[in-house]
């Protein structure tokens, strides 16, 4: 086993106050430790904890897309591994979460031979259910990038929750998207095939501030608009209808039917 190490932290959503003792430890002890996060203040929180700490975010370049920008951050992490240090790479939220260069960076180094692992962190999702008061096992949950959801034209249960991620930049490759999401219309119009106008969505940000609400935002799906979203945000869908109980599934397994 080759002497580098690389362990993938999530810094939750919440400023400072989201990072577990496990996480905190291993950003205090890394012999460096790469950083991607949303706000300048989690970025001065790590860089109090450990004055070896760099930002990945230089290597987004205007108009070049999403993935070679990830691939020069998974790159950039493993050539630190490469240098025989214990890396540290620390990204918003869950770090597995719409996070590919943790993924891939992890995946180079294992295949190189080196030492790394995932630690969990508190997502964007996590907040949303606490946020809305959400149970996601009341009745089921789907979740997907909105760019993927129409792309792929992605099949919706209507009798369970949707969530879609990334509306505020519905349509866009580039690394710094517009903030503009001209996808958008698009994508009102694809939910419009399986909900009526008036079914209440609801536009959430999670708050990044100990002591601030989140951006929460219920409208009629028919109405949708650009003014509602903003980059970070989701769209929290309600089910249309209950699901149908199997009474036949209810009886083999030896529930009482209702």
């Amino acid at each position: 086993m080759s002497s580098g190490s690389l362990t993938v932290v999530g810094t939750g959503i919440r400023l400072g106050t989201h990072l577990t003792r496990e996480t905190r430890l291993l950003l205090e002890t890394a012999d460096v430790v790469l950083s991607l996060v949303a706000e300048p203040g989690m970025q001065a929180v790590l860089e109090r904890l450990n004055p070896k700490t760099r930002s990945l975010h230089d290597l987004y370049e205007l108009g070049e897309s999403r993935a070679e920008a990830y691939e020069a951050m998974a790159e950039e992490i493993l050539r630190h591994v490469r240098e025989g240090k214990n890396v540290v790479a620390a990204f918003y939220g869950h770090p597995g979460v719409f996070v590919a260069p943790s993924h891939e960076a992890i995946r180079m180094a294992r295949a190189e031979g080196y030492m790394a692992s995932m630690l969990p962190g508190i997502s964007a999702e996590d907040c949303l259910f606490a946020d809305l008061g959400v149970d996601p096992s009341r009745f089921g949950c789907q979740s997907y990038e909105a760019t993927d959801f129409l792309v792929h034209r992605r099949r919706i249960d209507r009798t369970a929750a949707l969530v879609l991620w990334q509306i505020g930049t519905v349509g866009s490759v580039a690394a710094a998207a517009t903030t503009q999401p001209t996808g958008l219309p698009v994508l009102v119009e694809a939910l419009l095939e399986y909900y009526p106008p008036e079914h209440e969505v609801t536009v959430y940000e999670a708050s990044p501030y100990p002591g601030f609400d989140p951006l929460v935002r219920t409208v009629g799906l028919g109405e949708l608009s650009v003014e509602h979203v903003t980059a970070l945000s989701t769209l929290y869908v309600p089910p249309r209808e209950p699901a149908p109980l199997d009474l036949t599934m209810l009886d083999r397994l030896g529930l009482p039917r209702p």
